[in-house]
């Protein structure tokens, strides 16, 4: 890849980490590795804790690299990480996704005793979804292991995991999207504050997030776990709790509105049928390497993509069935699909520090292609967003873009504007037709068999 050049800034998202920070050159993702962090890299990769952690998929692999052409004072180490497609955000994330994530620190926090070692931070912005799976990405998570210091990184579980999965579980799954407003954790006050009397039943909850929460608020805490000397065996005992804690955790409804969606009247069985055949050959014909399925809902079209090899992110605003495309993710053992909650209306934005180190969810990617299958009815009719808007923000983002046009004569859109006044006059197939030839090429142009809808496969001008 050519000489290395260390930058003189590090990435916006990578400024607070003293031991490293993360760069790009030549288009590749690296982290260095500074003098400071020395004794805990060595130990992390001599203690065989690093290899131990890749086989089992926990931990992002990593090669060395040669030494740059402009050392540093601070550099130690080069590392080039296995670059991931596309970075995600835990607001992002279904109940389902949030929990395994929890898991697997857990998991890391396990091995890394057995090594001598232990987390110092667990941070939910620290994992990604690889290959379906959680997996740590900050190889600089790391120290040594000293039994005399209580868990580092216990108050920030509790606030990136516990106390957002609680909520869910307890409330509503949406209350994981909290975590956009509290970039380091749901405060664990504000978490008690919001949870039912009856999760003071359960003794692991009253003490790690009620307990806790008084303790934080300057209430005595003579048994404060962050004031405590830790043994391993009392250490150990708190992941027990912590774990345990997760893992009786669910979701008491697992229905919503668009959960039905492909069962419902939206499209007879010969619709359907013939909307997966002209959508399989429009990949074909395209060949993207990358693609967004934009209002997913359950994945059913996100998998024709996804089973022939194409990295796919598949979005929808309802967390329920984002709920469910994850389960199926897991249960299939999928590799190339990564559901997310994302509200096309409000997506998620730049924001953190300067507001430039969380990226907004447009920034982070520029898919060959684009689904937005049953979409745009929802988006002008409900959020009163126009087509020439729509059309203008996927000509930004993408090169190709199949999508389906839904007239007013269609059931559903009938049915939306039961409850509302239509001002919609523009909402037409001529116009719509109009407004996205300023942006694209119309390549093919098909109606569904037994439907008034039409798909169209466009490219951009």
């Amino acid at each position: 890849m050519g000489r290395i050049q260390i930058p003189t800034e590090v990435s916006s998202n990578s400024f607070r980490d003293p031991d490293g920070f993360v760069f790009v050159s030549n288009g590749v993702v690296l982290r260095q590795v500074n003098y400071s962090y020395k004794q805990n890299y060595d130990c992390l990769i001599k203690s065989g804790l690093y290899d131990n952690l890749r086989k089992n998929g926990l931990l992002i692999e990593h090669v060395e690299l040669k030494s740059p052409a402009t050392p540093n004072q601070s550099y130690y180490k080069i590392l080039k990480p296995r670059q991931i497609g596309f970075i995600s955000y835990p607001y992002e994330w279904s109940f389902g996704q949030l929990k395994d994530a929890a898991l697997a620190t857990l998991k890391i926090q396990r091995i890394a005793i057995k090594h001598d070692m232990t987390l110092k931070d667990a941070s939910a912005y620290n994992i990604q979804f690889v290959d379906g799976k959680p997996q740590l990405i900050d190889t600089l998570s790391f120290e040594k292991y000293d039994p005399q210091k209580p868990w580092k990184p216990y108050r920030q579980f509790c606030q990136h995991f516990l106390v957002p999965l609680t909520l869910a579980s307890y409330k509503d799954p949406r209350l994981i999207q909290m975590l956009r407003i509290f970039n380091d954790g749901i405060p664990i006050e504000i978490g008690s504050k919001l949870l039912p009397i009856r999760a003071l039943l359960k003794p692991s909850l009253f003490f790690n997030i009620f307990t806790h929460a008084r303790f934080q608020n300057g209430s005595p805490d003579k048994n404060n776990q962050s004031k405590k000397q830790f043994s391993e065996n009392a250490l150990m005992g708190l992941i027990d709790v912590l774990e345990g804690s997760i893992k009786s955790l669910s979701l008491k409804n697992t229905r919503s509105v668009w959960s039905n969606y492909y069962k419902d009247d939206s499209y007879s069985r010969t619709a359907f049928e013939d909307k997966i055949s002209i959508v399989k050959n429009f990949l074909k014909v395209t060949k993207p390497k990358t693609l967004w399925d934009l209002g997913a809902n359950d994945g059913t079209f996100s998998r024709l993509a996804s089973y022939q090899g194409i990295e796919t992110i598949a979005t929808d605003n309802d967390p329920m069935v984002v709920e469910f495309n994850y389960q199926k993710v897991k249960s299939n053992q999928e590799t190339n699909l990564l559901p997310l909650v994302i509200d096309l209306v409000s997506p998620s934005p730049s924001q953190g520090f300067a507001n430039d180190e969380l990226k907004s969810f447009f920034q982070r990617g520029n898919p060959d292609m684009i689904f937005a299958l049953a979409l745009i009815h929802h988006l002008t009719i409900s959020a009163n967003i126009n087509l020439d808007l729509l059309a203008k923000l996927f000509n930004k983002l993408t090169k190709w873009l199949v999508i389906e046009f839904v007239p007013k004569s269609d059931p559903k859109v009938r049915y939306m504007l039961v409850s509302r006044d239509d001002i919609f006059q523009d909402y037409n197939q001529q116009n719509f037709e109009k407004k996205f030839e300023s942006y694209f090429k119309i390549e093919k142009k098909i109606k569904l068999k037994d439907s008034q809808r039409l798909l169209y496969l466009m490219i951009q001008k």
